[in-house]
Parts: C-alpha cells; structure tokens; sequence
C-alpha cells in the first residue's frame, strides 16, 4: 500500500515541478488513485503490464458502470495519459477503444434579472459585494474570492 501513496506523491512533486495547477494536479492524482484501485495494483511494475487495456477497461467502466458525462471521461483519459507520457516518459503505442460515455453535459442554471433583485436586498457587507461583482463581471466564485481590490482612502 505505501507504493500506491508513493506513486501520487512522485506524480504529485512531477507536476509541481512542471507548474501544474493545483486543481489539476489534485484531479489528476485523485484519477490516477482511482486507476489503480480499481485494477487492484499492489506494485509499481503493475502499472506497466498492458497499460492500454487497462486504460480502455477503466474508461469503459467510468462510462458503463459509473455512467460518467464524456467531459468526466476526458479528464480521466487525459490524468492517464499524463502518468505514462509525461510521467513514465512511456509511449502508449496500442489503440485504446473504450466505451465513449453518453452522457450530456447539463445546462447551467442562471437566475433571471428579477430573481436576483429578490436575493440582492437581503446581503450585506462581504457577500453584497462579491454577488453584484458576479452578477455585473460573469465571474465565478474562486474568481470573485481571488479578487485584490486595492482602496486608497486619503
């Protein structure tokens, strides 16, 4: 079990390394982790017997049991990828065909003009401020958190 940990963490420190975000780095090595538990892997060197049908068995599975969206199945695809390419430095020569989920990706729902002049009356302070930002800007939440707004009171 310390090997799987110890795989991540190599993963993990190779993203840092190449200024990976740390959203991604975080997905991808959760989708790696989900890779080996599910073929069971116990050693390093299981991660290099037939990597391209255990990748296709893998996908198929996300799409056929899992029932995840394609976009779900791409990330999954792409943290993959990553592991043998770029980590392993391991080309994935044989074709992998799995099962292409299905599933649509659904629709953001967006409140209308009068929903959100009901919701606007009832902040104040901090939250006042960030909800009219997105509203007015179309940024998102981590986006409006982020922000650095410098005031200059004279």
């Amino acid at each position: 079990m310390t090997k799987k940990k110890k795989i991540i963490d190599e993963v993990s420190e190779f993203m840092r390394m190449l200024h990976y975000s740390i959203h991604t780095e975080r997905l991808y090595c959760d989708w790696i982790r989900k890779f080996i538990l599910f073929h069971q892997m116990t050693s390093k060197d299981d991660l290099f017997v037939e990597p391209e049908k255990k990748i296709e068995k893998f996908l198929s599975h996300l799409a056929n049991d899992k029932n995840v969206a394609k976009s779900t199945q791409n990330q999954a695809m792409n943290a993959l990828v990553f592991l043998y390419r770029k980590f392993f430095r391991m080309p994935l020569d044989g074709k992998i065909d799995a099962v292409r989920s299905r599933k649509k990706i659904a629709i953001p729902v967006v409140l209308t003009s009068g929903e959100v002049a009901k919701i606007l009356p009832n902040l104040k302070g901090y939250p006042e401020l960030a909800v009219k930002i997105m509203y007015g800007s179309g940024l998102r939440v981590m986006e409006t958190v982020r922000l650095r707004v410098l005031l200059r009171c004279k």
